[in-house]
């Protein structure tokens, strides 16, 4: 016999609404700021700064990926259409975002490798007066999206035995941050090299930067990329399955025989637990049995009687 509760598929979790404003702020910022290097770039004939314009607005595509996963997300929340809601349309635009994230490194890369055997004329001045700028834009939309990275109030040590640990990250806010970094570190590694090549005459540095500012943010990527995946693909939370696991063999009467735990929201797993026991026990104690498992908002069971 399996047993389910009714109740609202909407995994989204409780920052949601809030997170996807802050990246519809930093959008706007992201594209100000694009428009005016672009701009800045074809009056003063800065290569420079013309290709750190369109790099931004290759960031300012991919903010704009999430900003449209968060609303997505809400609209659909409560589409019956979803078996279990929209709770991973942010993890989808994360792995989009990480994509984007990794080309972008690769073409910062390979620009900076032909610039390092080819250097350009730069007009260090201007281009150090834009970067400066661009940082700041680049901190402002920091300091707008680093409040919104996790579900509060959701850190819990339980008596069972499990250390304290905080889950609900959400990947589509953590993408527009990783992108934010990202831009914030190739405008401090472009204002060092804008300096050194203006007073020191270290034209190789700026490619240089470059190269290492390519190897930062493909690493970035890459780990992005592997933690939204794995939501995508449902891998079990070892963490909540082994606390399931702790609390059932705590109540001897109960055997699992199958078990599935995995994310469908920022701040909310489901979970799939087939349990055999003796007659006299039901779907009910088992459920009863893990309602201390906080994370699970989702709980279907399956209860097999043995025995006499």
């Amino acid at each position: 016999m399996s047993t389910h509760s009714v109740h609202s598929h909407n995994f989204l979790g409780a920052a949601h609404d809030a997170n996807a404003k802050r990246t519809l702020w930093v959008v706007t910022l992201t594209v100000v700021m694009m428009v005016g290097e672009i701009a800045a770039g074809y009056i003063t004939g800065s290569m420079a700064l013309l290709a750190d314009g369109f790099h931004m607005a290759t960031h300012a595509g991919a903010l704009g990926i999430a900003a449209a996963a968060y609303a997505y997300a809400r609209k659909h929340s409560e589409n019956s259409a979803y078996s279990f809601g929209t709770g991973k349309v942010g993890d989808l635009g994360g792995f989009a975002s990480a994509l984007i994230l990794g080309l972008i490194s690769l073409g910062i890369g390979v620009e900076s490798v032909l610039r390092l055997f080819e250097p350009s004329q730069v007009q260090f001045t201007t281009a150090t007066v834009i970067a400066v700028i661009g940082l700041f834009v680049n901190i402002a939309s920091a300091l707008l999206l680093a409040g919104g990275g996790h579900e509060h109030g959701h850190s819990h040590d339980h008596s069972h035995g499990h250390h304290g640990h905080s889950h609900g990250q959400d990947n589509n806010l953590r993408s527009a941050y990783v992108h934010v970094l990202a831009d914030a570190v190739t405008s401090v590694m472009a204002i060092v090299a804008l300096l050194a090549g203006r007073f020191l005459g270290w034209v190789w540095l700026d490619p240089l930067m470059g190269i290492v500012g390519s190897l930062v943010i493909a690493r970035w990527a890459w780990s992005l990329m592997q933690d939204t995946a794995s939501v995508l693909l449902d891998k079990t939370d070892e963490h909540v399955a082994e606390e399931i696991r702790e609390l059932l063999d705590q109540a001897a009467q109960f055997q699992i025989t199958d078990l599935h735990v995995w994310r469908v929201g920022p701040a909310a797993r489901a979970a799939i637990v087939s349990v055999q026991g003796p007659r006299g026990f039901s779907a009910d104690e088992v459920r009863a049995t893990l309602v201390a498992v906080h994370e699970v908002t989702h709980l279907t069971i399956e209860y097999r009687t043995v025995g006499n």
